[in-house]
């Protein structure tokens, strides 16, 4: 006998929350560096230069865009929920694993294990919340994973800023501050037993009757079973005829795979990420002091959180092309004023460090509020079922690849270049990525390819 509604929503809700424990654990294990790494670079602990430390921050990245490559493959072959499992375990293993790191090496290759991890997480969480999600609620449950993302890096921030004002003078404290991301990495593993897996990948499977149940069971509406449950549906026989040959002879699959590509760029030339890693870092070369610039974190993670609520509403409301758009401008505005701060001499040290930690506060809270989850919006629902694990992996493993290029030389940068001549070079590549959002990425285009390759019901 079937659920009633009230039941099948909350459980609904329930999976929802789960898959985005991915998302917290990505934002938190891509947070807790940010304070970590300064205490983790002390002579009597690792003893990392600025280029071991951009090493140590970006050996996570590069794991993680190998993880959000190979996930789709493997997503599509075990399924969605087998796969979180699998992931749940790394995350465990591997957090443990760098808590107990005894030297630079054996850091970067646990941070590598790691990124495997949070990669694949990346790629997973958006896609598996737009599978067991009905249309109505679809674009609510796929930002709540952006919300966990922030949620996670503001958590990572308030236990480094606890830990490290309370316990600064211990030196290994850093270890703690990794290893509390085991927790919930745990509370996924267990409770990945208990949810839906998806009905999209049954289908996919031919499992027409399983697949029937947990639409059923997830709210779906305006299905035709009888077809599903006798095989006749038409397109039953054709999903699994897309190979990467075919795939690349097809013009619409091309255009949706490359607009996939540079979405994912948009997110990562941003900027965001070098603020996530070593904002602590940053904080402190403009004259906040360690304990200041742990407090600072907290703010702006929790600015980030609250645009992050807000924003997403604002989303699921309006034109996601246009949210983009504008979120891509509120970026040239903040990061152009960071690096005017940063350039003048005239302000006092007050002054200074009051004007860049609102500066960060409202370009954080711009991206995270908008950017960041409208771009996993658009790339969770515009890939068709068919092909959609494969694109995604590589989407995402585009915004890694990047990521890691950037987390590996803003090190460099910042010692080259200074910090103001940086922030506007950002600026600038957000100026780029608001005309490729206006030019290249075409709603009408997505949606008659999408429409095109589609064999979901």
């Amino acid at each position: 006998m079937e659920p009633e509604l009230e039941e099948q929503s909350s459980f609904l809700k329930y999976c929802v929350y789960v898959i985005s424990l991915g998302g917290f654990l990505f934002g938190y294990d891509t947070g807790v560096i940010n304070g970590a790494l300064a205490f983790m670079s002390k002579p009597d602990q690792l003893n990392l230069s600025p280029a071991l430390q951009g090493i140590v921050s970006s050996s996570l990245v590069i794991g993680a865009c190998i993880g959000a490559l190979f996930c789709g493959k493997l997503a599509d072959r075990f399924g969605r929920k087998v796969t979180l499992r699998w992931i749940a375990i790394i995350f465990t293993i591997a957090t443990i694993c760098c808590a107990l790191s005894i030297d630079f090496a054996s850091m970067a290759i646990f941070r590598f294990i790691l990124g495997l991890a949070v990669g694949a997480a990346s790629s997973l969480s958006p896609m598996f919340l737009a599978e067991i999600s009905p249309t109505q609620v679809r674009a609510n449950n796929v930002n709540k994973n952006a919300i966990f993302i922030v949620l996670g890096q503001l958590v990572a921030f308030c236990f480094n800023a606890l830990l490290g004002s309370i316990w600064g003078d211990w030196g290994p404290i850093w270890r703690v501050m990794i290893a509390l991301a085991c927790i919930p990495a745990i509370i996924l593993w267990i409770n990945s037993f208990n949810i839906i897996g998806s009905p999209h990948w049954l289908l996919q499977q031919r499992r027409f009757k399983r697949a029937r149940h947990v639409f059923q069971l997830l709210g779906f509406q305006n299905i035709d079973f009888t077809k599903l449950v006798k095989g006749k549906n038409p397109h039953s026989q054709k999903v699994k005829t897309f190979t990467w040959r075919s795939i690349l002879s097809h013009a619409s699959l091309v255009y949706l795979l490359v607009s996939g590509i540079i979405i994912a760029l948009i997110q990562q030339i941003s900027g965001v990420n070098t603020v996530m890693y070593y904002g602590t870092i940053l904080l402190e070369k403009v004259g906040m002091g360690q304990s200041g610039s742990l407090y600072a974190n907290i703010l702006i993670g929790a600015a980030s959180v609250v645009a992050s609520i807000f924003g997403t509403r604002l989303i699921e409301r309006f034109d996601h092309r246009l949210m983009l758009r504008i979120g891509l401008v509120g970026n040239v505005v903040f990061l152009v004023l960071l690096g005017a701060i940063m350039h003048v001499t005239f302000l006092s040290q007050t002054m200074t460090n009051s004007l860049v930690l609102i500066s960060l506060v409202l370009f954080l809270a711009n991206h995270q509020g908008i950017v960041s989850p409208v771009t996993w919006l658009i790339l969770a629902e515009m890939f068709p079922g068919t092909v959609k694990a494969r694109f995604m992996s590589i989407a995402t493993a585009t915004t890694w690849i990047t990521n890691f290029i950037i987390s590996l030389i803003y090190p460099v940068l910042i010692s080259t270049l200074g910090t103001a001549a940086v922030f506007f070079i950002f600026a600038l590549t957000n100026g780029i990525s608001f005309f490729l959002a206006m030019f290249v990425i075409n709603q009408k285009k997505l949606r008659s390819a999408y429409q095109k390759n589609s064999l979901d019901i």
